[in-house]
């Protein structure tokens, strides 16, 4: 291998080890492969070019040239010219990417989710660094300020994780800079001369040392074993080390930190909502007892929204405080408004992991063990220190808020604080909006009936279609486009309704968390993905925060919102039984007008239904397992390949028996004296290429420790040897297999236990294998170079013979 070819090796090392700080910053890890993989392209390309001896320009422009086809390949094969050529749209199309991409990480807390624009920054970010790393390193022979590229791709991945990047992802890339400065110092060592070692890396054995080949030896040697090295630490160590997964409805959404106060990040929770709804399987994330007479009106409530920048809806950042006793009375509750305290039994599944607690609201007491914290404007409990939902079993009093009509009709105005935060809308919302709010709501005599109104224009009046399947946004032109188009699902109707609700004046907010679920035959409810919702929230002084339900055929429409309000009916608030006399007795009812839609996925209406009341976790799949299979075997199995290369070498070497001429005689005679050379250096004895057969043959005696047969078969193999080598006519020279054996089992015998299994499972001499292909790797290279070199068009590209670099 070239000092160059181990430089870029290197190089292609040190900047996938760097590029494992980045893995904690999004939920998945898959990317990384991606990443290696189009980084292996372009190294390959760089190194095909310098070994073609071309300029140095056309070199780095051939590998922004393949940069660019694989990044179009992969993220815009669509829009490319024959599904390769970067056009305008494939451009274009990047572009949109990147610019998403750039917005995605100002949106999402860590880890974010790999969308497509994270994905391409995160890959073409590596595939830059990793060019600039093979430019200095490589082409223009300076690694050690190939180290500042590394240095900001770790600084990024440092930045973004505020601080939290780790010392085992700074010492990982301080590792691959420092194999990058080693192979260099390595190749500047070897071109003062030839470097003497101990052992021959020719497979020719003796035979080969006595050709006066004058390369040097160790330098190669040792760049082929920081190749290796470098090779398998680049492949083995991002895909091995754990990365952050998760979301806030299917896995970790955010992080609440600190013993004594800390903040809740912003963290946006609808990443995986919409995939949720239309996932095929309503698997269940939890289910619950509760002794609520109107169980349709239990929506559990994980998080609220309260901020719109014109891009989304998102959490403000919030201080965190200890979970009380009892939790403090709801904002803007009045003490003349109609309170029942429920209690509710909750188990959540252990493949439901998400930061945030799911809880009835307004809850007033919750008993849960683990680390939680509380943050008092939303009323929502956070994990502490990575404590999730996970197999979590908690009990939680909240109370179950009946306004009538005419008390939110008779609702003061709100506070000046809470209207001036909860009715700001960016400057960038479509006039559309307002107009389309103040022509539903016109004639409306309060803020309560312009709230009924928007509610009932969206859920029936409007012509509003419910879609899972819409293109989802959070922004001022979803929801322009939503008005326009009027389809899609709850995101859409819950945040357009929030806005609406601003422009008129009415604090809004979204909340987002699950709808009733399913009533079981034993009593529980059972809550599955598909349940997954979005609801808006509004405040009226004397009340506090309200639900509302503009999402058609989703939910219950609130009591205090229908023409007619029932009576009321307090329920006990002794704490659920395990019986079924404590649990609902009836089943979410369907709505008439249910799309064709819900009803071909099952949810226009829930019913009774045999079932635990712990959640059911999913069977491990077939294929997770084949993998885990695989992967189990191909982590035993790898230890033992130098063993396996070993036992195949020695069964050629003396299993040929073929052949009754001189040159096969002498071919065996060589081959056995090969497999005693390697059989001793297995042992502990390296061989010594400097000396003549004889000499090597009493040198293995003495050092092994051989007597008796084992003596007389090695001398006979070297006299062999020598025959072969000296002789004029080496025809009646010999050495059989049982010689060897002979040999070997003396070796053994000498060894101890650990020696003779030092020499089976690893044997030193494995090592050979790897220098054949690296021979034949480099003769095919010269091969190329020769033909290419014959091509009077790539003679014209060849640089001026005086440029080394």
């Amino acid at each position: 291998m070239s000092g160059r070819s181990r430089l870029a090796l290197c190089g292609f090392a040190a900047t996938m080890m760097a590029a494992g700080s980045l893995l904690p910053l999004v939920e998945t890890s898959k990317w990384v492969l991606h990443a290696a993989f189009l980084l292996a392209l372009q190294s390959g390309v760089g190194a095909l070019a310098r070994r073609m001896r071309l300029a140095r320009v056309l070199t780095v422009s051939l590998q922004v040239l393949v940069t660019l086809l694989t990044l179009t390949v992969a993220f815009a094969r669509e829009h490319a010219l024959f599904g390769v050529l970067p056009g305008p749209q494939a451009v274009q199309r990047l572009a949109d990417l990147l610019t998403a991409g750039a917005d995605d990480v100002g949106r999402y807390a860590i880890p974010a989710p790999a969308t497509d624009g994270i994905r391409l920054m995160l890959v073409g970010g590596v595939l830059l660094v990793g060019l600039a790393v093979d430019i200095l390193a490589v082409t223009l022979r300076a690694a050690a300020p190939a180290g500042l590229p590394l240095l900001a791709l770790y600084s990024v991945a440092a930045g973004l994780s505020d601080g939290g990047a780790g010392w085992l992802w700074f010492l990982l890339a301080a590792c691959g800079y420092l194999l990058l400065l080693l192979a260099e110092g390595r190749d500047r060592l070897s071109h003062w001369g030839r470097v003497f070692g101990g052992v021959s890396r020719s497979s020719g054995g003796l035979a080969a040392g006595l050709d006066g080949s004058g390369r040097p030896v160790a330098p190669v040697r040792t760049g082929r074993r920081i190749g290796v090295v470098a090779l398998g630490i680049a492949l083995a160590v991002p895909a091995a080390l754990p990365a952050l997964d998760g979301g806030l409805l299917s896995g970790t959404g955010g992080s609440g930190r600190g013993g004594g106060g800390g903040t809740i990040s912003a963290v946006n929770p609808l990443v995986s909502l919409q995939n949720n709804l239309n996932q095929p399987e309503n698997r269940e994330v939890m289910s619950y007892r509760t002794n609520s007479t109107d169980p349709q009106d239990l929506y559990l409530r994980i998080q609220a929204l309260d901020q719109f920048n014109g891009g989304e809806w998102r959490p403000s950042t919030r201080r965190l405080s200890d979970v009380p006793d009892t939790l403090p009375q709801p904002a803007g509750l009045a003490g003349d408004v109609a309170v029942t305290e429920i209690r509710t039994n909750i188990s959540a599944s252990r493949s439901y992991q998400q930061t945030y607690l799911p809880l009835p609201y307004p809850a007033s007491e919750v008993d849960i063990r683990g680390r939680w914290r509380y943050e008092p404007e939303g009323r929502t409990l956070v994990g502490d220190d990575g404590q999730t939902t996970g197999g979590a079993r908690y009990e939680v009093s909240s109370l179950v808020v009946e306004p009538t009509a005419a008390q939110l009709a008779g609702s003061m105005a709100p506070r000046s604080d809470v209207a001036r935060e909860y009715t700001r809308v960016p400057g960038s919302l479509p006039d559309v909006v307002e107009e389309t709010a103040e022509q539903v709501t016109q004639g409306s005599a309060n803020d309560y009936e312009r709230a009924v109104k928007l509610q009932d224009w969206f859920a029936s009046e409007g012509g509003f279609r419910y879609d899972t399947t819409v293109t989802s946004g959070t922004g001022t032109a979803a929801i322009e486009r939503f008005l326009k188009d009027r389809e899609g699902f709850c995101v859409h109707f819950s945040f357009t309704m929030a806005a609406m609700a601003r422009t008129l004046g009415i604090p809004a907010r979204v909340a987002v968390g699950f709808t009733p679920g399913t009533v079981q035959a034993d009593g529980s409810v059972s809550v599955g993905l598909r349940d997954a919702h979005a609801w808006p929230e509004l405040y009226f002084e004397g009340v506090g925060w309200t639900r509302f339900e503009p999402t058609p055929s989703r939910g219950s429409t609130p009591a205090y919102t229908r023409p007619d309000t029932p009576s009321q009916n307090p329920s006990d608030p002794a704490l659920p039984t395990d019986g079924a006399s404590a649990a609902p007795t009836a089943a979410p009812s369907a709505s008439e007008s249910c799309p064709a839609q819900m009803r071909r996925q099952g949810e226009c209406g829930a019913s009774a239904a045999p079932g635990a009341a712990d959640p059911t976790e999913p069977g491990t799949p077939v294929g997770a397992v084949v993998l885990w299979v695989l992967g189990g075997l191909a982590v035993l199995t790898l230890p033992l390949v130098p063993m396996f290369l070993r036992t195949r070498v020695r069964s050629r070497r003396l299993g040929s028996s073929g052949g009754r001429t001189a040159a096969d005689a002498s071919a065996r005679v060589m081959a056995a004296w090969r497999e005693i050379t390697d059989t001793a250096w297995d042992h502990g004895i390296p061989p010594d290429e400097s000396q003549t057969p004889r000499k090597a043959a009493a040198r293995v005696v003495r050092l092994g420790g051989l007597d008796g047969p084992a003596v007389a078969a090695v001398h006979r193999v070297a006299g062999a040897v020598e025959q072969v080598l000296y002789a004029p006519a080496p025809g009646a020279a010999s050495a059989s297999a049982e010689d060897v054996r002979e040999v070997r089992a003396g070796l053994r015998a000498v060894a101890g236990r650990w020696g003779r299994l030092r020499a089976t499972l690893a044997p030193r001499s494995a090592v050979r294998v790897i220098w054949t292909l690296a021979d034949r790797r480099a003769e095919l290279g010269r091969r190329w170079s020769e033909r290419v070199g014959r091509d009077r068009w790539a003679a014209r590209l060849r640089r001026p013979s005086r440029q080394q670099g």
